[in-house]
């Protein structure tokens, strides 16, 4: 378990109440943020703290890994300079009951707070450009006991195995998917057979797994070559594709479904050798009952360079890996 503080600012109603919380990839001018980048490294069953308006104001049990999203349509006009694609974590939020005055009790928490990218400085204002900061389960715990001490059994239990099952998919995910295909259903000026073609596409099938396989003949990390068991899987994903790379060969590879699944949710990526990436967010235990070995490198074959290519967005915007 890791422990994270979230400064909201403006967005605070919006992501509190929707569960989850949201940034965009990179500053304005194109640039890495480190605040950004640290949501690819939140893990199941990470708490987050929650500050606003000067008060910690809840706390969170992260229900899935990160995973790449739109920005949010009930931030309305806030952040409209923001990219239109970012990172977001889903979080079971709990209010506090009394909110909990970050500047009254500065001096308490200041000698537990990070001494490199702390979310506030030690008069408790908030640190301009922060937005998730990593702190100590010292620290957590020394929140929890002044804001809500009750809630202090958050910091060693499994939450989440309590609450429920696991959520496969983020249902913003297959909200965001679901109207592209409405997008491309309801379009004109996109041929019929070519429409079928993309909305086969988004599951891995049809034309798409037809230029696939004839670059790919098995899945990369299983060895499986029966294409009933395999499915074409888009290196930079179907939702963030235009209908050219929808369908384009190069953009693909032949996984099982569990690879799939892995590939697209950003747990495994490939280097420009070849070489499998695993995601230190990945489950190390289930990795290897999806057939992925995590004991020694793994090469997995040539790539073209156009694979290559869309590697690289993949690795940059998808793989669960913090580049700062």
């Amino acid at each position: 378990m890791q422990f994270w503080w979230v400064n909201h600012k403006q967005t605070f109603a919006a992501e509190v109440a929707g569960q989850y919380i949201w940034c965009p990839k990179r500053k304005q001018n194109g640039a890495q943020n480190h605040f950004y980048e640290t949501l690819r490294e939140v893990q199941r069953g990470d708490l987050v703290f929650s500050f606003a308006n000067a008060h910690l104001q809840a706390i969170g049990v992260a229900k899935l890994p990160c995973y790449s999203c739109p920005r949010p349509d009930e931030f309305g006009r806030v952040g409209e300079a923001w990219n239109d694609r970012g990172w977001r974590v889903d979080v079971e939020f709990r209010r506090f009951q009394r909110p909990l005055r970050i500047t009254t009790v500065a001096t308490q928490i200041a000698p537990l707070l990070p001494t490199k990218y702390s979310p506030i400085q030690i008069n408790g204002h908030g640190n301009q450009g922060a937005y998730l900061a990593s702190i100590s389960k010292p620290l957590a715990r020394r929140l929890l006991e002044l804001a809500e001490p009750g809630l202090l059994s958050l910091l060693d239990a499994d939450v989440l195995n309590e609450a429920g099952s696991l959520i496969a998919d983020p249902q913003s995910l297959i909200e965001w998917e679901d109207k592209v295909q409405q997008r491309i259903a309801a379009s004109d000026s996109i041929p019929e057979t070519t429409r079928q073609a993309l909305i086969l596409a988004r599951r891995g099938q049809g034309q798409f797994k037809q230029n696939v396989a004839r670059l790919e003949a098995r899945c990369r990390l299983t060895g499986v070559t029966n294409p009933t068991h395999l499915i074409a899987s888009h290196i930079k994903p179907w939702r963030e594709s235009n209908d050219d790379e929808r369908l384009a060969g190069t953009n693909g590879l032949l996984l099982t479904p569990s690879i799939d699944h892995l590939f697209d949710r950003g747990f495994i990526s490939f280097d420009d050798d070849g070489v499998a990436l695993i995601s230190p967010v990945a489950d190390p235990e289930s990795l290897p009952r999806m057939g992925v070995p995590i004991d020694r490198p793994l090469f997995t074959g040539a790539l073209g360079s156009e694979q290559r290519r869309f590697l690289q967005y993949h690795r940059g915007e998808i793989f669960l890996k913090s580049a700062a």
